[in-house]
């Protein structure tokens, strides 16, 4: 049995297996080499993210726990290549490795799936709502303070049989997640004037040694240059923010055909009694600078301690 060119490294969930065929089917598509059944060898790697399921994320260790292990065995040269969900990421890459290329990005709104309920507004009086991520529980709370917002962890999959079981009325996900799963029937897609997107959310990275030139090439003939551009701007303002999963902000920028950006960012207290907006409008080839100037923005506005009340 020949060995394969390329190693990618993923999280084990049917999600990410996903999204690594993805990448892999792009690849394929790419480059003659790999394009043989055997070329690319998907390696799952179980992380802490994955491991933890007893408590919220938040007070475990926040962002990177979906990435540390598949970044370590990277380092080691067990795989090539890692592939990620952006809004896993941290808002830096360990000293070795780098964000070479991005797929498409999906629709980043979040879903709600609530049986024949199609709007937040819609929820019964004090309706139990499952949630793991603080961005979701915070603007939630904003919208209708009387909802009970409960801890729901787990894949896809486990969280809407908890919510068909009744152990929730209620649940968001990430409509992206469902659509590459085939299941973007499930819900109603919420607009982002109720719930803004986690920063990066839709977007999947693929991620690889900084020196690896034979291995950046593949990967720069695949990289989705408006996706890699929205993203800047959003991790550019969450890095000012120093966000994490322990701080509720959201973020998401969008690139128009004539090559202007808008980008919207907020903080939201976590009991969501304040939340504070931002707007920035654009050129793309400002979108660091723009998703700086607009975390400044925030952080000022929000002053000290606002997200760590």
């Amino acid at each position: 049995m020949t060995s394969p060119l390329l190693r990618l490294g993923t999280r084990g969930s049917k999600l990410a297996l996903t999204q690594a065929g993805l990448v892999r089917d792009a690849l394929a598509a790419s480059a003659p080499a790999l394009a043989t059944p055997d070329a690319i060898e998907i390696v799952a790697i179980k992380t802490t993210g994955d491991a933890i399921q007893d408590r919220p994320l938040s007070e475990a260790g926040g962002k990177g726990l979906f990435v540390k292990e598949i970044e370590e065995a990277l380092l080691a040269g067990r795989i090539d290549v890692a592939v990620h969900s952006m809004k896993d990421m941290p808002t830096a890459q360990p000293p070795g490795l780098s964000i070479a290329a991005f797929l498409p990005r999906e629709d980043a709104r979040d879903v709600l799936i609530a049986g024949d309920v199609q709007r937040i507004a819609d929820l019964k009086p004090g309706a139990i709502v499952g949630t793991s991520a603080l961005r979701r529980r915070a603007q939630l709370l904003h919208c209708r303070p009387d909802l009970r917002i409960v801890d729901l962890r787990g894949n896809v999959e486990t969280r809407l049989a908890k919510r068909a079981a009744g152990i929730v009325e209620a649940t968001l996900l990430a409509l992206a997640g469902l659509r590459r799963l085939g299941m973007a029937d499930v819900g109603a897609p919420v607009p982002e004037e109720e719930i803004l997107p986690a920063v990066g959310q839709g977007a999947v990275c693929i991620e690889c040694r900084e020196g690896d030139a034979r291995i950046r090439g593949w990967l720069a003939a695949i990289d989705h240059a408006s996706t890699a551009t929205c993203v800047a701007a959003e991790h550019a303002m969450l890095a000012v923010l120093d966000g994490s999963c322990r701080t509720p902000i959201a973020g998401h920028a969008v690139l128009a055909a004539d090559g202007t950006l808008h980008l919207r960012g907020l903080i939201v207290k976590p009991d969501g009694s304040q939340l504070i907006a931002a707007q920035r409008t654009g050129h793309a080839g400002d979108a660091v600078a723009m998703g700086r100037d607009a975390g400044h923005e925030l952080k000022r506005r929000g002053g000290p301690g606002f997200l760590s009340t």
